[in-house]
């Protein structure tokens, strides 16, 4: 069991793939990244080595016939330990996910439930592609989840006065009004709040420790990636089902059917509304209906949070649009042209040289996911990790 061996059945070289989907749900949240994102980055990048462990383990009888090179066939590596590494990895992500808070595990147990379930089960049925693009979804809304929770704001001292049940903060914040589940405190009118929840046993007293916030006050900001979590998991969905038939020959029909996807998609992300691109000089994204801004969770010592997004201003309007229009294009160059070589000849390689180039074409869509939630130098930063992927691709295959 060679270093060689296991960067093989681990794919390291898409490894470069799996940060900009945290990166881009901190985007998504109107935060820097900060120690949640890192706790999410290192949780994704642990589960999706899980799945390529276990993908490989599910998939030994059927590779020991089209693809005896690869680890596990050729007796490089053994069953029981590329199973041993996808238990461990698995746990090593759930682990970092809750170092991120409750909401970021409760995702990182779905997309490890998804990851799993698509390996064992899901992978040769019509559910595949579906499974996988859940997962690549679940990943970016993990990023989002662990920086909204995990990730410190600006802090407004303040408690209720002890003894009497009213009270205000500091800013003249009124105390909440009557106790309930929706995390409130006895006494005064009812203070702005994010939507949590309040520690059980009973009545909370003047003056005592509240915690507000939770996996409901985490609710906002997951919804407000969703868009860019849906436009993610599109891309992953097209990949996934050309990557069904690369083994022994592509499928015309359906590698036409992702060159679309892929053109629609960057149609979509170009003619959608582009707020820092309409907004010059705006501090972050700029709220939309529905939108969860600002919100106001206590810590569990009775302190009001209030959190803004500390991100220097998105260049002006101009510079953002050529910037977004820039990186769609880099997306659209990447996957569309070796998924039309595919279509008009799908051979083996050619159908395995449009799934490597569908995975490295996530990092370019990342990135115009982060630069269209205002987050310019996320986008850049994500958009470095392209030559390292393209290089490390060359030596190890990335499908």
């Amino acid at each position: 069991m060679t270093a060689r061996a296991w960067a093989e059945l681990l794919r390291v070289s898409a490894l470069f793939t799996v940060p900009g989907d945290a990166l881009a749900g901190a985007a998504a949240t109107g935060r820097s990244p900060g120690r949640g994102t890192a706790l999410a980055m290192g949780a994704s990048l642990c589960l999706y080595e899980a799945g390529m462990a276990l993908n490989d383990w599910a998939d030994r009888e059927e590779d020991a016939v089209d693809r005896p090179h690869r680890p596990i066939p050729s007796g490089r590596i053994a069953p029981g330990a590329a199973l041993a590494a996808a238990g461990a990895l698995t746990a090593a992500g759930l682990g970092l996910a809750a170092r991120a808070g409750r909401p970021a595990l409760v995702v990182a147990t779905g997309l490890a439930a998804t990851v799993w379930a698509y390996d064992l089960r899901l992978k040769h049925t019509p559910a595949g592609p579906a499974a996988m693009a859940a997962a690549r979804a679940l990943d970016l809304l993990l990023g989002a989840a662990a920086t909204a929770t995990a990730t410190p704001g600006t802090t407004e001292q303040g408690r209720c006065s002890a003894g009497t049940g009213t009270g205000t903060r500091t800013g003249s914040q009124p105390c909440s009004g009557p106790n309930t589940d929706s995390g409130a405190v006895t006494g005064g009118p009812a203070a702005p709040r994010s939507g949590g929840f309040v520690r059980a046993g009973g009545s909370v007293r003047a003056g005592v420790p509240v915690h507000v916030g939770g996996l409901a006050g985490a609710g906002g900001f997951v919804r407000a990636a969703l868009p860019a979590a849906g436009l993610l998991g599109v891309h992953t969905y097209a990949v996934t089902a050309v990557s069904r038939h690369e083994a022994r020959g592509g499928s015309t029909a359906v590698t036409l059917a992702a060159l679309a996807t892929t053109a629609a998609l960057g149609a979509t992300i170009l003619r959608e509304r582009c707020d820092p691109c309409e907004q010059a000089g705006a501090v972050g994204p700029v709220p939309r209906a529905g939108r969860a801004t600002n919100p106001l969770p206590f810590t569990a010592r009775g302190v009001v949070q209030r959190h803004r997004p500390h991100r220097p201003s998105p260049p002006p309007a101009p510079a953002t649009r050529l910037l977004l229009t820039a990186l769609t294009g880099a997306y659209l160059r990447t996957a569309t042209g070796p998924l039309l070589h595919a279509a008009l000849n799908p051979s083996p390689p050619l159908t395995q040289r449009a799934v490597g180039a569908g995975i490295r074409a996530a990092i370019p869509l990342q990135a115009v996911l982060a630069v269209r939630a205002g987050a310019a130098g996320t986008g850049m930063a994500v958009m470095g990790l392209v030559p390292l992927a393209r290089a490390l691709a060359r030596k190890v295959n990335p499908t």
